[in-house]
């Protein structure tokens, strides 16, 4: 068989696989989209909600943390952003939420590009760190804001349910809907960018930046551009939780916990992947929901204990996630 004739096989392979995992893709939405009809319950529906919000979410930190190796704990700076930028504007304003979360995905994805100009010089557990307490700073920041509601928040207004206000009070479906809207459009994009330049040059820098720097990768605009894309999802996800739950204050929104919440599906579900977030979340999100339901305070806590023993139970016996149980060995160490 001629080079050429290799090439062409190779090629027709791969775009198979790829139509393939859009065929999946498209079953698996189209299938999440017909939940509604089977919960009518309205707490089981919020967790449903909270569940693809943080799929959403864990996608957006997997660009940054999984495929490019740049590990935040600072993300819930970008998810407050963004849930503040849509509520003064709505607020204060008048300003439709939809305009707030291009504002603040744009707001949220400027910072990062600031705050990654000297952080992106740091490696490993140091960078980790520097996000993290940038996160923590920008929390104080919005504490001490009188113009952000300081400690005491924003309560957003009540009014007649409508996509223009984001406001569902008879019927959280809507919000179900936007949730997998946003999870798809996450979802899509990482398809998108991991089989192109960005996300050859992404994973080339996550796996050795010194030999990627010498094969003429940029490494420092690979992180930037991976930081920005990330932060911007992340924001919009921020804007929209503050729709869902109409008040917000800086703990409830920029608490570390937010950013836990954002890595660890990604972790234990498979980093570095399209589907692991979405499996992490699916685990995650309904037990961090039902144990602060069903337990209250005697259970605060128990959440985090819960999948601190599974991510190293997963570490240990999995270290590329959950779904690799499921995952064929032929695709294993791809993007599946």
């Amino acid at each position: 068989m001629t080079r050429s004739a290799v090439a062409e096989s190779s090629m027709a392979a791969f775009v198979a696989s790829r139509r393939r995992q859009l065929i999946v893709a498209a079953i698996v939405f189209a299938a999440i989209a017909l939940v509604p009809r089977l919960v009518s319950d309205v707490y089981m529906m919020n967790v449903l909600i909270l569940t693809l919000l943080f799929a959403a979410l864990s996608q957006s930190w997997n660009l940054l943390g999984g495929y490019c190796g740049q590990v935040s704990l600072g993300h819930a700076l970008y998810f407050g952003v963004g849930a503040y930028a849509t509520s003064l504007l709505f607020v204060n304003f008048g300003i439709t939420p939809w305009g707030g979360l291009l504002v603040g995905g744009v707001a949220a994805a400027l910072i990062a590009l600031a705050l990654g100009y000297p952080c992106f010089r740091l490696k490993g557990h140091y960078f980790s760190i520097a996000t993290l307490v940038i996160a923590e700073i920008g929390m104080l920041l919005f504490h001490n804001r009188a113009y952000a509601g300081a400690a005491l928040g924003i309560q957003w207004p009540f009014g007649p349910d409508s996509w223009w206000t984001l406001q569902f009070a008879r019927d959280k479906v809507p919000y179900f809907y936007f949730a997998l809207g946003l999870f798809a459009v996450t979802w899509l994009s990482t398809f998108a960018i991991v089989e192109s330049r960005w996300g050859y040059w992404w994973r080339a820098v996550k796996d050795n930046a010194e030999a990627a720097e010498s094969l003429g990768v940029t490494i420092f605009h690979s992180k930037m551009a991976a930081a920005a894309i990330s932060a911007f999802f992340t924001a919009v996800g921020g804007g929209f939780y503050a729709a869902f739950v109409s008040y917000i204050d800086p703990e409830s929104v920029m608490h570390f916990r937010f950013s836990l919440l954002m890595a660890l599906p990604a972790v234990l579900g498979g980093v570095g992947s399209l589907w692991g977030p979405a499996v992490g979340a699916l685990i995650l999100i309904p037990l961090a929901e039902l144990t602060r339901s069903y337990l209250g305070g005697s259970g605060s806590g128990l959440d985090l204990v819960i999948y601190g023993g599974l991510i190293m139970i997963v570490s240990l016996t999995k270290p590329e996630g959950l779904l690799s149980f499921i995952r064929p060995p032929a695709a294993r160490g791809t993007a599946a």
